[in-house]
């Protein structure tokens, strides 16, 4: 194998501060509907590789089956689905709660290749799960504590976490069969048709917005989007799945110093102790099954 052009774990550093930025940019495009800004980032984002898509890989379009179609529909539903319950979940609870109960994904992962695949637990997994899982009961009951609608966002993160299970259990099959780049265009196509027939049955308005909001809005679909999970999926070539899970572990504090500075917002005392907790929670759980090449741990942000 040739030697990277830089150093992948620079790349993982960068992806995972790119990443970070994804729920303060929504916190501050406020004036938009959670789904409206979900529709702009993915329609942005298909826009800016649809070039590419037609220059390099359009043959492979007549390539597709029809199941696959069927499945990468689904796999936008869901990815809409995800992004509609996280950006959603910021409106009522702060960033370090919502990002930290959404980083719980490769838990959910874990539990769908179970009942799906018949994946089975290690005792390392189970217990680091339950530790996860404690460290996020933590979070909501302070939550409850400051507010009901606190815990409301914090249920929406957890239900976030699961629509994206759903998303990469999905692609994990459909991959077998697309190119990274061909999925993830007609994936991201097939969220932004869902994202908007929500936003007309719902009747929210998709112009009208401050012109920084437009801003935001690109920049969710470059920087989170293109500079953080390309970046991670071009560091796969050299680097292993569960290191690259590992850096992604850190988003949530990533989120958090970020969410302090820009939006001056206070981590309560729950929040870290239970924030901390799921982190450490995740570390073991990732070094328990990063042994397995069966289970593969991946988030979308």
């Amino acid at each position: 194998m040739r030697l990277p052009p830089f150093n992948p774990y620079i790349a993982v550093v960068i992806g995972v501060i790119t990443v970070s930025s994804s729920a303060v940019l929504v916190k501050l495009a406020d004036h938009a509907p959670a789904a409206i800004i979900a529709n702009y980032r993915l329609l942005f984002a298909i826009l800016i590789m649809a070039p590419f898509i037609l220059m390099k890989h359009r043959h492979e379009f007549r390539l597709i089956q029809r199941k696959d179609w069927l499945f990468s529909a689904l796999a936008g539903v869901f990815l809409a689905l995800h992004f509609i319950l996280w950006f959603e979940s910021l409106n009522y609870t702060s960033v370090a709660s919502s990002v930290v109960l959404v980083t719980l994904q490769p838990i959910f992962a874990f539990l769908g290749t179970y009942f799906f695949f018949r994946e089975r637990f290690s005792p390392g997994a189970v217990i680091s799960m339950i530790i996860a899982l404690f460290g996020s009961m933590i979070i909501s009951w302070g939550d409850f504590r400051i507010s009901g609608m606190a815990l409301f966002g914090d249920i929406l993160a957890l239900l976030g976490a699961v629509t994206i299970t759903a998303y990469f259990l999905l692609g994990q099959r459909l991959r077998r069969n697309l190119s990274l780049m061909t999925y993830t265009f007609i994936v991201y196509g097939f969220g932004t048709i869902t994202l908007i027939i929500y936003n007309v049955v719902l009747q929210n308005p998709f112009f009208g917005y401050p012109a920084d909001h437009w801003w935001i809005f690109l920049a969710l679909a470059i920087f989170p989007t293109f500079f953080g999970h390309t970046l991670f999926n071009w560091a796969l070539k050299w680097l292993s799945t569960s290191t690259i899970s590992m850096g992604i572990v850190f988003e949530p504090i990533g989120a958090t110093i970020l969410a302090y500075i820009i939006l001056g917002e206070q981590v309560t005392g729950s929040q870290w102790l239970g924030g901390t907790i799921v982190i450490f929670g995740l570390f073991l759980f990732i070094v328990s099954t990063s042994r397995k090449p069966k289970v593969t741990i991946a988030r979308k942000r």
